[in-house]
C-alpha cells in the first residue's frame, strides 16, 4: 500500500506541475490575445485547445486523487485491524504523512482549478464587452472619439479587475498562513497543558505541600494583621488618654 501510495503521489506531483504550467500559459496567452484583439467576431475561448487540455488534465488529476484516497483508507483500515499493535508509532506516522500529502495535493489542485476558471470567466465577460465595443465602433465611424473613450474606460476597468483579483488571492494566502500558524500554536498549547496535567497527577505530594504552604502563609498574614490592628487600637487609646 505504501508503494502504491508513493507511485500515485509521484504521478500527482507531475500532473499538478503540468496543470499549473498550463494555467500560467493560458493566462499569458489570453493577455496576448487581448492586446492583439481587433474586430474579430469569434469568441476568444470557444474551441480552444487549452480549454480541452484543461478539462482532460482536471479529470485525470481527480481520478488520481480518488485512487490515492482509496489507498489511504486501506492503510487506515490496516492500522486499525486486530493483528496490528495499536500503539505502533511508525505506522501512525506513515499514515499521517500520506494523509497530509493527499490534503496538500487536493488543496493545490482546487486552488489552481479555481484560478483557471476565474480567468476563463473573466475572459468570457471581457471578450463579450470588447466585441460589443468593436461592433459599435465599426457601425458608427463618425463617433471615433466616443469609441476611444469607451475603450479607455474598458481598459481602466480591466486593470482594476486585475488588481482586485491579485489582492484577493494575496489576502487568501495570508489568511491561510495565519490559520495554519494559529492551529500550530493551539496544538503546542494543548501539548504544554497536557504535560502540566501529567506532572501534576504524577506528583500529588508536591501539590499538597504547596497547598499547605499557602495555607500557612495565609494564616501568618491573618495573625500579623490582627497584631497590627490590636497595637494600633492600643496606641490610639493611649494617645486619647
Amino acid at each position: 500500500l505504501r508503494k502504491q501510495a508513493r507511485q500515485l503521489e509521484n504521478e500527482l506531483d507531475l500532473k499538478l506541475v503540468s496543470f499549473s504550467k498550463l494555467c500560467t500559459s493560458y493566462s499569458s496567452t489570453r493577455d496576448g490575445r487581448r492586446d492583439r484583439y481587433s474586430s474579430d467576431t469569434t469568441p476568444l475561448l470557444n474551441g480552444s485547445s487549452q480549454d480541452r487540455m484543461f478539462e482532460t488534465m482536471a479529470v485525470e488529476i481527480e481520478q488520481l486523487l480518488g485512487k490515492l484516497t482509496g489507498i489511504n483508507d486501506k492503510m487506515a483500515e490496516y492500522t486499525n485491524s486486530a493483528g496490528v499493535p495499536s500503539l505502533n508509532a511508525a505506522l501512525m506516522h506513515t499514515l499521517q504523512r500520506h494523509r497530509d500529502i493527499l490534503q496538500d495535493y487536493t488543496h493545490e489542485f482546487h486552488k489552481t482549478k479555481a484560478n483557471f476558471l476565474a480567468i476563463r470567466e473573466r475572459e468570457n465577460l471581457l471578450g463579450s464587452v470588447r466585441k460589443d465595443i468593436e461592433s459599435y465602433k465599426s457601425g458608427s465611424g463618425v463617433n471615433n472619439r466616443r469609441t476611444e473613450l469607451f475603450l479607455k474606460e474598458h481598459e481602466h476597468l480591466r486593470n482594476t479587475n486585475n488588481l482586485i483579483h491579485s489582492f484577493f488571492f494575496s489576502f487568501s494566502s495570508i489568511a491561510m498562513a495565519t490559520k495554519e500558524n494559529m492551529t500550530s500554536q493551539r496544538g503546542m498549547l494543548k501539548s504544554i497543558q497536557s504535560k502540566m496535567n501529567t506532572l501534576a497527577n504524577r506528583f500529588p505530594a508536591v501539590n499538597s505541600l504547596i497547598q499547605r504552604i499557602n495555607l500557612r502563609k495565609r494564616r501568618d498574614s491573618l495573625i500579623l494583621g490582627g497584631i497590627i490592628g490590636i497595637c494600633t487600637i492600643l496606641l490610639l487609646l493611649y494617645a486619647f488618654h
